[in-house]
């Protein structure tokens, strides 16, 4: 396998084949960061750096400052929490959502009872088609802070969905490689996934509301402070100031990352489940497994700012 080498004259060379077998260092918090008790209710980790199920929490009943405080810290912590039984309406849904900010409409998906719901509903008719890598909505200017995600109907098995740590993927990356893509930028763009289905002047339409967005491949949270790896197979279309084949080696390379099975967690889910996750550090995949049963699920997304 080719060694890694970064050059101001030459492009950087890339491993062989992409992923190299051996100890991969994990670390759950940003670095100074010392793991704090929560006092309002009782995390249940998934696995070591990413996941964690929230027990004494009913959604039902009104979120105390204090509560929605610990929440946060919890949700940043660990990247995306869970909350099973929760019985709970749409509109109780946005409710919570709606305290971590402004909630988000989606163009091109279908909407539940509100506009700021997004219904998913799959069966015979209708397959799942969001299992690939991706961060939500890449392609706006300000892309979704995070997301809550309630699951109504769930198949008999299969349907899981996974959760990458885009942080621990960066960490990860040879030096080499995170000193040349830390001050690159790269385009998303939602034509190739949205567009496809689109007359074509509609998607005119559409490509004028919605442009491609430059977004730094290396973003740095804005709360936490701790660099992620900000590009995915669906939105990235394309790195500012590389050739297309230079380009598109590297965001092939970088795509691997959110593969590597310890930088995830996979949640199986069970009706009336929750995720809640941080669009900022993470990419997620829904498995597409279940076909032909039914999986129905109501998402709320938060606008987020503008990555950096």
């Amino acid at each position: 396998m080719s060694e890694v080498v970064a050059s101001q004259d030459r492009p950087l060379q890339l491993p062989d084949r992409g992923l190299k077998s051996g100890p991969r260092i994990v670390r759950r918090l940003p670095e100074g960061v010392e793991p704090q008790p929560y006092t309002l209710f009782t995390v249940k980790p998934l696995g070591p750096i990413i996941g964690a199920e929230i027990e004494g929490v009913d959604l039902r009943s009104p979120v105390t400052p204090e509560l929605q405080k610990e929440l946060n810290r919890a949700l940043l912590e660990w990247k995306v929490i869970f909350f099973r039984n929760q019985h709970i309406t749409s509109e109780q849904q946005r409710a919570f959502a709606q305290l971590w900010g402004e909630l988000e409409t989606h163009p091109f998906l279908p909407a539940g009872d509100s506009e700021e719901v997004v219904r998913f509903a799959k069966n015979e008719n209708a397959v799942g088609r969001e299992n690939s890598w991706h961060s939500d909505v890449s392609w706006r200017l300000n892309p979704a802070l995070g997301a809550v995600l309630r699951l109504i109907e769930v198949p008999e098995a299969g349907g899981d969905t996974l959760w990458a740590d885009m942080g621990a993927a960066y960490d990860n990356l040879p030096d080499e490689v995170k000193q040349r893509i830390d001050s690159l930028t790269a385009i998303h763009d939602f034509t190739h996934v949205f567009g496809v289905r689109l007359p074509e002047d509609q998607l005119a339409v559409k490509q004028i509301e919605f442009p491609a967005a430059e977004h730094p491949v290396v973003r740095t949270h804005p709360e936490t402070g701790r660099k992620t790896l900000y590009v995915n197979p669906n939105f990235t279309v394309r790195i500012v100031g590389l050739d297309v084949e230079e380009s598109e080696k590297l965001l092939q390379y970088l795509f691997l990352q959110a593969q590597i099975p310890e930088y995830q967690v996979r949640f199986r889910w069970e009706a009336n489940s929750i995720a809640f996750w941080d669009n900022r550090a993470t990419q997620h995949y829904a498995a597409s497994d279940y076909y032909p049963s039914p999986r129905i699920a109501e998402r709320v997304a938060i606008v987020g700012d503008r990555p950096y």
